[in-house]
């Protein structure tokens, strides 16, 4: 089985695409060895070593070595530059959690939150630059856009754990070392990497160690054939050059003991790639390179630096261009020295840096030896006093921000031009479009936070909300209770938002205000009809499913913007006899002739009483109608399955009576009408209506009125139409039905 470090931008140890790891849980032997210690205390590294070996000791990588054998040069070059027990620990426990079903709760329980939460990001970051491979396997690392993205990824994945940084680091250098001693090809896209991203990354951070040694190594595989010829170049003297650098370390430390500086000094290795950088660079030959020679003094004050830089030019001819003073200046990056180039009485020149133990720590291990998180404490990082762990971080995430800001401006385009990365108060990276200002900074955060946002800070200072943020800035944003953002905030020309998400997140709250007000109108004046009516024991989810709606609130939307009429809700609440409205009557009588239990039948057509058609049901021929009389209005007559016959009969069944629709006469010209109500359900659209219309037109319908409302995209229609009879009518909706956008045609 094996996992991946060739291809991925970042190095760690990873899981394989195509090969998926065994998840097993860790035998009760595993756990019980370590959940009963807490992570503070001694062995963590011994434990984690345990806890992964069984599950990674039989599988290799994907460049070839052993899982385990890599794990166990990482954790000894983290040791080597300072990283702290538990960066050394999280080593195994990335590449165990893997082959883990639940890996952040089994190491927690086994190793504490510490190292679980750093173990996941790691392997997180590993899972989002492994997806990046995937997709760009025919692309050179080198290609502008991909390596900004890659680079935006690797920021934001760091930024959550910093220790994180470290781990992907040595992680990387392990890989180049095993290319290396196994002489095996590497993919020029992964040396690209350890040279133009990796090595400028440690170098941001101060750990030369790992910069120095990540460049040779990567050059050595871009390219060969000029390695060794430096190589060639540097062994041709290296006997003399030796014998002559033993002689003036000698000289140089002696001499400086007798003036009563306690120095140590020791001649400074010179690397390959740094050599033909500087070639290149200078357009030198290799003998005028000064610094082929050059010694380190390091000595114990800022105070004997000065000293024995001063004796250094009284006993050598100083190149006064050569000189650089980076203990007034620091570099960027923190690191503290003197530089100086001599010449001796031969001529020769020889490079010298003198500096303090403290100095020379820094410039070994920059971050690991100042590191926010070491248990040791907190101490000064970046030219930075460290007053707390916090300023720490902050000083570290800073030092990323500027080391993607390198990248980009040796691409001349890219990763910031169109973003920005700030800090939040705890240390965390929020990524904003180019231009953001507090308050896009405050919604990326949270919602809530942008709705409360007054006012901010700036790096410790107040400053408008429309002030345009830069890079690497901490913003603390001051908040009122209440939710309640500015409509200025969406004027343009006021520059108070920049980012869409940020905009959409204020519109949609001035939305939601205006859609609560309208429902709270809406939802009045519901209320205010059923207290009229008598009805406040109706329950109104009830009234809106009985009305078509889906809820109550989306019926007082309606209501709230006068697009639905109370009209209809009071047809509902009202039985027919209330809610009737003089019409044309027919007279009836009862039918000579027939007879009945009830004593007799009226007819329908047949002038004797007096009756009318329920507003409610409409009936028509050939419907099964039955009858109720009512008080001083005669018969009203009801479809037999109205809803509203079947309420007011059940109250007052001695007022039902049979009906039938009369024999029309044979001597009238015209046959009897009766008006129908139709409802329609459509997807809204321009010309719905019409259409709709043309269809009643052509089947010699008579259309005598329309009643439409329209509701998020969708069409309510009811038309009024006079049939002779109700079979009739069937035709004609299923031919509406047909209509386009149409959903439902029927009989109300």
């Amino acid at each position: 089985m094996k996992t991946s470090d060739t291809a991925a931008p970042a190095g760690a140890a990873e899981a394989s695409d195509t090969d998926a790891p065994r998840i097993v849980e860790p035998t009760p032997h595993l756990l019980m060895a370590t959940a009963q210690t807490l992570p503070e205390q001694v062995n963590a590294l011994a434990r984690a070593r345990a806890f992964a070996e069984p599950l990674i000791a039989s599988e290799f990588m994907e460049t070839g070595e052993n899982t385990l054998a890599h794990a166990d040069a990482v954790a000894a070059i983290l040791k080597k530059i300072g990283g702290s027990e538990t960066m050394q620990a999280a080593t195994y426990l990335v590449h165990a959690s893997v082959h883990l079903n639940k890996p952040q709760e089994v190491i927690a329980k086994a190793f504490g939150e510490n190292f679980a939460t750093l173990a996941i990001e790691t392997v997180k970051l590993m899972r989002v630059q492994q997806q990046a491979r995937g997709g760009r396997t025919s692309q050179q690392v080198d290609d502008i856009a991909t390596q900004n993205e890659n680079v935006r990824k690797m920021l934001l994945g760091f930024s959550r754990d910093l220790r994180v940084v470290l781990l992907r680091l040595a992680s990387r250098l392990q890989t180049l070392r095993y290319y290396a001693a196994e002489k095996k090809p590497i993919a020029p896209s992964i040396a690209r990497e350890g040279l133009n991203v990796f090595a400028p990354l440690a170098n941001r951070l101060g750990i030369w160690q790992i910069k120095w040694e990540l460049e040779d190594l990567s050059f050595r595989f871009l390219e060969p054939e000029t390695y060794r010829e430096v190589a060639r170049l540097l062994d041709e003297k290296r006997v003399e050059r030796e014998a002559y650098m033993e002689q003036m370390r000698a000289r140089l430390e002696g001499d400086l003991r007798a003036h009563s500086i306690s120095a140590t000094v020791q001649g400074r290795p010179k690397h390959i790639y740094s050599i033909v950088k500087k070639m290149r660079g200078k357009s030198l030959n290799f003998d005028q390179l000064f610094d082929i020679r050059a010694m380190r003094v390091v000595v114990p004050t800022i105070k004997d630096c000065y000293a024995a830089l001063s004796w250094v030019h009284q006993q050598f001819t100083p190149l006064e261009k050569e000189f650089d003073d980076y203990i007034a200046r620091p570099k960027p990056n923190g690191y503290q020295s003197l530089h100086t180039v001599v010449r001796d009485e031969t001529g020769r020149t020889i490079e010298i840096q003198i500096r303090t133990q403290a100095m020379h720590d820094h410039a070994e291990h920059g971050v690991a030896a100042h590191w926010a998180y070491k248990e040791a404490g907190t101490k000064g990082y970046a030219g930075v006093s460290a007053a707390s762990e916090y300023d720490a971080k902050i000083a570290v995430l800073r030092q990323l921000l500027a080391w993607g800001s390198d990248l980009a401006a040796t691409n001349h385009r890219g990763l910031f031009e169109d973003r920005i990365y700030v800090l939040t108060p705890d240390a965390a990276v929020i990524e904003l479009p180019q231009g953001a200002t507090a308050v896009d900074f405050a919604y990326s955060v949270h919602t809530s936070l942008g709705h409360r946002c007054r006012g901010a800070r700036v790096d410790g200072v107040m400053v408008p909300l429309n002030t345009a943020l830069q890079n690497g800035q901490t913003v603390e944003i001051n908040t009122a209770k209440e939710d309640r953002p500015s409509r200025d905030w969406l004027n343009a020309d006021l520059g108070y938002l920049v980012s869409n998400r940020a905009k959409a997140k204020v519109r949609a709250w001035f939305n939601a205000q205006a859609t609560h007000e309208t429902v709270a109108r809406g939802r009045e004046s519901v209320e205010k009809l059923l207290q009229r009516e008598g009805k406040t024991a109706i329950k109104l989810e009830d009234l809106a499913t009985q009305l078509g709606f889906k809820s109550a609130d989306a019926l007082f939307e309606v209501v709230g913007k006068d697009e639905f009429s109370l009209r209809n809700i009071e047809a509902v609440l009202r039985p027919s006899e209330e809610t009737a409205e003089p019409e044309e009557f027919t007279m009836v009588r009862k039918a000579r002739g027939t007879d009945s239990p009830k004593g007799g039948v009226l007819v329908v057509g047949i002038d004797s009483l007096m009756t009318q058609l329920a507003k409610c049901c409409k009936p028509a021929p050939p419907d099964s109608i039955r009858g109720f009389v009512t008080r001083g209005k005669g018969v009203s007559v009801h479809r037999a399955d109205c809803s509203n016959f079947r309420e007011i009969s059940s109250r007052n069944p001695e007022r039902v009576i049979d009906v039938d629709w009369g024999i029309p006469k044979t001597t009238d010209k015209v046959g009897a009408v009766y008006p129908v109500d139709v409802a329609v359900e459509a997807a809204d659209r321009q010309g719905l209506l019409r259409d709709i219309s043309e269809v009643f037109a052509r089947e010699k319908t008579n259309v005598i009125g329309v009643q439409t409302q329209s509701v998020k995209g969708t069409a309510w229609m009811t038309f009024t139409v006079e049939v002779s009879d109700s079979g009739r009518l069937n035709k004609v909706l299923g031919i509406v039905a047909g209509v386009a956008g149409v959903r439902s045609a029927r009989r109300r």
